[in-house]
């Protein structure tokens, strides 16, 4: 693979929230192999005229395998068409300067290696498998008088797998780790999109999340949860869950008691204001709106409270289907609440934590994969720098390999 140099920009060094002027960057073989004061080395150089080089952003909460917000249509199509829709999707994600993307549910080992092996042009991917449910959870998308003992799970377009019962729980959370799950996925509480469930049901038995969370660590990985009420966080927080996702209905004194336990959360705002504006036209009708508005009102009030708790919060956007459009607008009503240097804070260092990837990822130094991304601008000082799908980043790479470049 050729080298690049990159000089005449700012860094962005995401984790201090500042630009660092008069610093070259070195890609060989898709590692950043050098940071430093005039550089020089036998490479292609870009002159970035005074533009900021960032890493590459994280996407800490993505269903890529759904491409239509109708899921049982995802289910049903052929494994073959849901992988070439998957890259699809993966594909607009790069173009807005994801350059990884944590699956919560439906993408497996085979869409990994796809973009390892240079088949699909998207994100580097980390998966969890399939979205772990117990029967008429949040996952299970069977209508009531569907009584088929399974969701298709075989089928690469279905985000969930019913278990039951303990055992069940073990086994099948081994199956997600042997078919290369880096994180095991749980829906702990009702949900949205699901039909059988109100928000606030609590899902899994403890004693199934305590060997779902056994099973994890045995094998060096974590479990994300699927929640959205206090009750609900606060059980999962306390039985060795590690990742909370959404969290909208979140209390200070639980806040505290995850940021103590060493959790993450991923708010994913966006998915319901997205919900809110289009849901109608996708026949949404009052029971789903009665749930969006629940938990749309209480996300920018849960951002304050996780913070004030000093409780991290990763970059995710969990938007389905058609609504993906609606990407970037994330950063726009992060940006209510949370600073610029925040909110890239949550989208690179806190991100690659999340998949287990620090200093790999989300960074600027040496030896991190070369994920990055230019921007016209200084998005420190405006966020939006971020946002219109990627027209303000003239140049964007992943792995040492160019996706976009329209510098010259």
């Amino acid at each position: 693979m050729s080298s690049t140099l990159f000089t005449g920009g700012r860094v962005l060094d995401a984790e201090a929230g500042v630009l660092r002027e008069g610093l070259d960057v070195l890609i060989q073989d898709g590692t950043i192999r050098a940071v430093g004061q005039n550089l020089s080395a036998d490479a292609e150089k870009i002159d970035l005229k005074g533009k900021t080089l960032m890493p590459g952003l994280i996407d800490c909460h993505v269903h890529v395998v759904a491409e239509t917000l109708n899921l049982w249509a995802n289910i049903i199509a052929p494994t073959s068409l849901a992988a070439l829709r998957s890259a699809r999707v993966m594909e607009e994600a790069l173009q807005r300067g994801f350059t990884t993307l944590r699956d919560l549910g439906g993408a497996d080992i085979g869409l990994v290696q796809g973009v390892d092996e240079g088949l699909i042009d998207g994100p580097r991917l980390v998966i969890c498998g399939k979205g772990l449910t117990t029967t008429g959870g949040h996952a299970d998308l069977r209508p009531r008088t569907d009584d088929r003992p399974t969701m298709m799970h075989e089928r690469l377009g279905s985000m969930g797998y019913i278990v039951d019962g303990v055992d069940d729980c073990r086994k099948v959370a081994r199956e997600m780790i042997k078919g290369g799950a880096k994180f095991i996925k749980i829906m702990a509480n009702g949900g949205v999109s699901s039909p059988n469930d109100p928000i606030e049901s609590i899902q899994f038995s403890r004693d199934e999340i305590r060997a779902i969370v056994e099973e994890a660590e045995n094998a060096g990985i974590y479990v994300s949860a699927h929640v959205y009420t206090d009750a609900a966080i606060r059980r999962c927080a306390e039985l060795g869950v590690h990742s909370l996702e959404h969290c909208n209905l979140i209390t200070p004194e639980t806040a505290k008691i995850a940021a103590d336990k060493g959790c993450i959360a991923v708010p994913t705002l966006v998915a319901y204001e997205a919900l809110h504006l289009e849901g109608k036209r996708f026949g949404f009708g009052e029971t789903e709106f009665a749930k969006i508005d629940t938990v749309r009102k209480g996300g920018l009030k849960s951002l304050e409270i996780m913070r004030d708790a000093g409780l991290p919060m990763a970059f995710g956007s969990d938007l389905l289907g058609e609504l993906r459009s609606y990407h970037c607008m994330e950063f726009e009503l992060l940006a209510k609440v949370l600073t610029p240097a925040e909110i890239i804070r949550s989208a690179t260092t806190i991100g690659a934590r999340l998949c287990q990837m620090e200093g790999k990822i989300g960074v600027i130094a040496e030896g991190a994969h070369a994920d990055l991304v230019v921007v016209d601008g200084n998005p420190l000082e405006d966020i939006t720098r971020l946002m219109s799908d990627g027209t303000h980043l003239p140049l964007i790479m992943r792995g040492g390999q160019m996706f976009k470049n329209t510098l010259n």
